[in-house]
């Protein structure tokens, strides 16, 4: 006898898709799919009536029906006449074949002997799950709904999805890119910066994390001197110390990186100089070309991390070093999906033709591309005026957010050093010398107050405790007042 699901189950079953946010209709076929493939519903089992599923759920009959005749047209279920609807007995959900079920948790139990590299145990920057909830979050780089462009971006992406554009992008492109993607960012991204690329300087990666990823992995040996901000971006450090034992240390100040302070044995040097990281400092161009002339005397590479330029494209913003350097020792990493979300994950690497062949070639081993129906339809993105216009909409954001940053910080927190930087979306601060930022970060969360403890961006084994960094990309413009209010609060608490 046929045994089914009761209103129990199938109540523990839609509850799964709550979390999702997705429409009545596709949350029903997704419990459906998901119950036939997870053996709660075999071939030929019957499915509560639609009334009866509608009334266990609480939702309208007719979304029911709905639902029950997609699965029908998918080859889900079928549909017989004053029978109901039933699994098709055709039906084969993926499963486990037999005799080979799962590996018992200590099948292998020496994963410390057998890896060749320990990345997990690398500091990190952390961002909390769930931080889309709280109701201060000063986290850098996040997503602001708000500001997201749902109908240009839904019209882009709709448009990639015509015939004639699916034809465009939907063929395997091996190691090549969307050059409608690539025109844009060749014409209508780089010359921002000052930069003029041919079409096979430029390469499309999974976010600038990847280039910076592949460019170590095509430039660092085990003994390369690579020299790194300090402090600096933690991903980049963690990305050439798994290639090199030799990371040295580059000084900044209030300026940016000292290039006096450059060891005479670095290979290579990775450089924030429009915006950098984290403090904010925008490099003079005398320092560029202190940096750019002893690259040559020096035969140096420089990675340019220009992660941020966007936020800052004033009249009184300095070019990329990209856009100064006559040699092509400078390469230049890019994102584009900074500006617009950073899930969209793309960026860019521009260099000279001939590593950019052998950084296609690494890629293609990698990951072959990136989703070209994504390069699409950001390419459709640029194209149509889009980016533009979020551009101005955000740059206008920003500079509000920084203005109430600057207030709120300077009202409630004086005895705190902070840095502004030029542009951007977030400021370092310094607190006392008491501070221990880790202790503040964890006081302040338990107050809906997110910030980001500053020692994770220093490279030596004791680093300074007392630094944090407040973003505020994701923080609407009405609580960042209060959000500061509530962390100076947790200050005095602490005192």
């Amino acid at each position: 006898m046929e045994r089914r699901l009761d209103h129990a189950s199938w109540d523990r079953l839609f509850a799964r898709s709550a979390e999702t946010g997705r429409p009545l209709q596709a949350r029903l076929r997704e419990m459906v799919v998901g119950a036939v493939a997870e053996g709660w519903l075999r071939p030929g089992m019957t499915l509560p009536s639609s009334r009866e599923m509608a009334q266990t759920l609480g939702v309208a009959r007719n979304t029911v029906l709905l639902a029950y005749q997609q699965l029908v047209d998918e080859e889900v279920l079928e549909s017989r006449e004053r029978s109901g609807y039933f699994v098709r007995v055709n039906h084969r959900p993926a499963t486990v074949a037999d005799g080979h079920g799962p590996p018992t948790p200590d099948a292998v139990d020496d994963w410390p002997r057998r890896l060749a590299a320990h990345p997990s145990a690398q500091r990190n920057i952390a961002k909390p799950a769930g931080w889309l909830a709280c109701p201060y979050p000063f986290l850098y780089g996040q997503f602001d709904p708000a500001l997201f462009p749902i109908n240009d971006w839904r019209e882009c992406a709709r448009q990639a999805l015509s015939v004639l554009e699916i034809h465009g992008w939907a063929a395997d492109l091996i190691d090549g890119d969307d050059p409608e993607l690539v025109e844009q960012i060749r014409t209508r991204v780089l010359p921002r910066r000052g930069i003029w690329a041919a079409a096979d300087e430029i390469m499309v990666t999974l976010g600038a994390q990847q280039a910076l990823y592949i460019l170590a992995e095509l430039l660092v040996r085990p003994d390369t001197a690579v020299g790194i901000e300090e402090p600096g971006y933690p991903d980049a450090r963690n990305i050439f110390a798994l290639k090199t034992r030799d990371l040295r240390p580059l000084p900044i100040d209030g300026g940016g990186v000292l290039p006096e302070g450059v060891p005479p044995d670095c290979r290579l040097l990775f450089l924030t100089p429009s915006r950098q990281c984290p403090t904010g400092a925008r490099l003079s161009r005398e320092r560029r070309r202190r940096l750019l002339d002893m690259a040559q005397e020096r035969d140096l590479l420089l990675i340019e991390d220009d992660y941020e330029s966007n936020f800052g494209l004033s009249s009184a913003a300095s070019a990329a070093m990209r856009g100064m350097d006559q040699s092509g020792r400078v390469l230049y990493v890019g994102s584009l999906s900074k500006t617009l979300a950073p899930g969209l994950r793309l960026g860019y690497i521009v260099a000279p033709a001939g590593l950019m062949r052998e950084a296609r070639a690494l890629r293609r081993l990698m990951l072959r591309h990136a989703p070209t129906n994504n390069q699409r339809a950001l390419a459709l993105f640029f194209a149509l005026g889009h980016f533009d216009r979020l551009l101005r909409r955000k740059v206008g954001v920003v500079e509000e957010r920084a203005g109430l940053m600057r207030a709120a910080l300077t009202r409630h927190l004086p005895a705190f050093d902070v840095s502004y930087g030029a542009g951007g979306s977030s400021v370092w601060v310094e607190g006392p010398a008491w501070l221990d930022a880790q202790a503040l970060a964890e006081a302040a969360g338990s107050a809906g107050v997110l910030i980001e403890p500053g020692e994770v961006f220093f490279m030596g084994e004791a680093p300074p405790r007392h630094y944090f960094r407040l973003g505020f990309s994701s923080i609407p413009s009405s609580r960042i007042e209060p959000g500061i209010v509530a962390l100076a609060r947790v200050v005095r608490a602490m005192t």
